[in-house]
């Protein structure tokens, strides 16, 4: 058997190589000829899996190492037998993470106290269901928005769109899909912008075409919403860099790329692959993660400062930012190889459940809060 598998997915060889040859590939550059004589196909979210790239092969498997399968042809492989497999809500927790870390940035910025402010959950799947538990235990207002969940269960909690739009902050959780009943291509559009007002903040993590960006730029530019927080962008790796200057945090997709999330993709392919091959194969050891690092809040901070103080070590998504945005002066290729290094940097960083907070003894006021958003506490 002959498994062509994305050399930016962790740990492959522990993973694949007990099912046959590996050839390795670079996720931005797979071509046709690469593949043809191949039977496994395990890709990243940056892949597109098609006819174009499929058709005349010998693959019979394709997995998506990933949340995230919008690049996928799923009815293409359907219709010709080739099995489909990916790792729903492998990045969830990460991408949670995020989310916390990023408000409370924004809060230390302006001023907010989080518990006196208002969350839309948009999507209210793997990642969005944590995203609203974590900001649940920070004292938030959390408003549920999932039409096809609500339409699925008949649960009220779920509200439509129009009941939330009013929120402090919208996040948005939701697959890309530009078709059907729920379609999310510019979900956020001129319409929906238009309805907002000066005093809301949008942050995106789903998905870059969920929003319009030059309406969205528009909004910025004019002052008309108070801000964003944008890890996901239309065109990646190809980005509008004057966007990025009008946002509050811009990431290079990033949200979800931790070293778990990284781990249980892997795992849940290799599962997968066995399930379908037959094949029985081992698990990745427990010997992959590092030990736990250990944290310590500001001194002489308490409360809302001191969770901010613990979140920014544990996820540093201002390097992140900052390295982003020095490539806005670089030239265009250069901005594209440089977006996909800083997606692919080493090594990763560990999920809060790896964390270690020492509290000493004048930081137990946050212990409870910390532990809700994962961390370990001493």
């Amino acid at each position: 058997m002959i498994i062509a598998v994305d050399e930016q997915i962790p740990y492959w060889e522990q993973a694949f190589r007990q099912f046959g040859q590996v050839r390795l590939f670079s996720g931005r550059d797979l071509r046709p000829e690469h593949i043809r004589d191949v039977d496994v196909l395990v890709v990243r979210a940056i892949t597109p899996v098609n006819a174009d790239l499929l058709d005349g092969s010998s693959v019979r498997f394709v997995a998506a190492a990933s949340a995230g399968i919008d690049q996928i042809d799923q009815a293409w492989l359907k219709a010709r037998g080739i099995h489909f497999g990916y790792a729903p809500g492998c990045n969830a927790d990460s991408v949670s993470e995020y989310i916390v870390t990023a408000l409370h940035i924004i809060a230390s910025r302006r001023g907010w106290d989080l518990k006196r402010k208002s969350l839309a959950v948009i999507g209210v799947g793997n990642v969005g269901s944590r995203v609203a538990k974590k900001a649940v235990a920070l004292g938030m207002n959390v408003l549920l928005c999932d039409p096809p969940l609500r339409d699925l269960t008949g649960d009220n909690r779920y509200r439509p769109m129009d009941d939330v739009l009013g929120a402090d902050i919208l996040s948005f959780h939701v697959p890309l899909s530009s078709a059907g009943p729920y379609s999310t291509w510019h979900m956020l559009d001129q319409e929906m912008l238009d309805r907002l007002s000066p005093g809301q903040f949008l942050i995106n993590t789903s998905r870059g075409a969920v929003f319009d960006s030059r309406a969205l730029k528009a909004a910025l530019q004019g002052k008309r919403i108070s801000g964003a927080v944008l890890d996901v962008w239309e065109g990646e790796p190809e980005i509008d860099y004057s966007l990025l200057e009008l946002t509050d945090i811009g990431t290079p997709h990033i949200a979800g790329v931790a070293l778990d999330g990284k781990i249980r993709a892997t795992e849940m392919v290799r599962e997968e692959l066995s399930k379908f091959s037959g094949v029985q194969s081992s698990p990745l050891p427990d010997s992959v993660y590092p030990g736990a690092k250990i944290l310590y809040p500001k001194p002489g901070s308490s409360g809302q400062e001191a969770v901010t103080s613990v979140l920014q070590q544990g996820f540093e998504i201002l390097k992140k930012d900052e390295k982003l945005r020095a490539l806005g002066s670089v030239p265009a290729s250069q901005a594209r190889a440089g977006f996909d290094q800083l997606r692919n940097e080493h090594p990763l960083r560990l999920e809060f459940s790896h964390l270690i907070v020492d509290l000493g003894s004048t930081h137990s006021d946050v212990a409870e809060i910390l532990r809700a958003l994962g961390f370990k506490t001493s």
